[in-house]
């Protein structure tokens, strides 16, 4: 681990003022001991130092900064948290497990305890692939600024199978599924103001950008995170599949918000994570869904929609079938 300055920033102006860099930049650049990048929890962030791939000179630690671990809901204005709310915070709501049961869902399912009670919000959305060669010092790939994806040709059983072409590796917030799926937006605050974006375009593709997983510019920080408000017609699910029972890195995870008329689909959002570096909805599938009434054979059909045009790697074409169960299970659970 280099040698680092560390700042607890008083308030969002100033920690603004005090960066100079996102830690995708700073990974491609090289600029090591020059790098100002800020940080919330530092789950993500201390792994990427301890692994050497990121040798920042000053780190911004944003804990002080008041407001930032707010969450709040009411029934007009939906559901909002800012940027140092855990994601223990978000599983121990009731707001949250009442009125959006997929993200409850995912919270819970995220890692382990203690690392729920230490990872951020904003710090979740803004983590870097765990690519086994991207998190590699040895391996210089296209994310890092190199030429090559060594995952294209080598070890690519947990990687995409969608958005494949530049880079395949898939972005690691299992929550970021779950905020798509209900159509979150995020407010991002630089040295220009304040912007909100929707999730389903913050995050960018690798054939848009292939080193940076999002559209945050070098001076912007994450400050408040919006979800809309649900009403009684709203029914959401999520489910997780991993390797092991116990905590895991996602192989394949789904969230699906349905807007429901008794028995009939009226509207339908459907976010596979761990399918492609971005959280991604398929909309072909939640189409097969709007006008119908749920049934078993619905939802087979629209699974089916929802692999049309994947392209899988050498050793992940399970795959395939794992996202096909995933999204039927998923959407049962949510209308059960």
């Amino acid at each position: 681990m280099n040698r680092f300055e560390y700042i607890k920033a008083p308030s969002i102006a100033e920690a603004i003022d005090m960066m100079d860099s996102t830690v995708p930049e700073a990974m491609v650049t090289k600029t090591g001991g020059s790098a100002k990048v800020v940080k919330a929890g530092g789950t993500d962030l201390l792994d990427l130092i301890k692994e050497g791939i990121l040798e920042p000179g000053r780190l911004i630690d944003l804990k002080n900064i008041p407001g930032l671990d707010k969450l709040s809901y009411d029934k007009k204005n939906g559901l909002q948290f800012g940027p140092m709310v855990t994601i223990a915070d978000l599983e121990n709501s009731p707001e949250v497990k009442k009125h959006y049961r997929a993200l409850y869902e995912a919270a819970t399912h995220a890692a382990t305890p203690q690392i729920r009670n230490m990872a951020t919000m904003g710090g979740n959305l803004m983590q870097r692939p765990r690519c086994w060669y991207f998190r590699s010092s040895g391996h210089h790939c296209r994310k890092k600024g190199g030429t090559t994806c060594f995952a294209q040709i080598g070890q690519n059983q947990f990687h995409s199978i969608f958005l494949t072409n530049v880079c395949p590796c898939v972005h690691p917030s299992s929550l970021a599924t779950a905020l798509v799926a209900y159509d979150g937006k995020v407010e991002l605050t630089g040295p220009e103001g304040k912007r909100v974006i929707a999730l389903s375009e913050f995050f960018t593709p690798s054939e848009v950008n292939v080193t940076c997983e999002n559209v945050a510019t070098n001076q912007e920080i994450i400050t408040n995170i919006m979800l809309p408000p649900v009403n009684e017609g709203t029914r959401a699910f999520y489910i997780k599949q991993g390797q092991r029972e116990s905590y895991d890195w996602s192989m394949g995870d789904v969230a699906v918000v349905l807007q429901m008329d008794g028995k009939k689909c009226q509207d339908a959002r459907i976010v596979f994570g761990a399918a492609a570096p971005i959280p991604l909805r398929r909309e072909a599938a939640e189409e097969v869904l709007k006008g119908k009434a749920i049934t078993e054979k619905v939802v087979v059909q629209a699974a089916k929609k929802a692999l049309e045009g994947a392209t899988p790697l050498a050793h992940n074409g399970y795959k395939v079938h794992l996202f096909q169960t995933l999204l039927k299970r998923t959407v049962m659970e949510a209308i059960g």
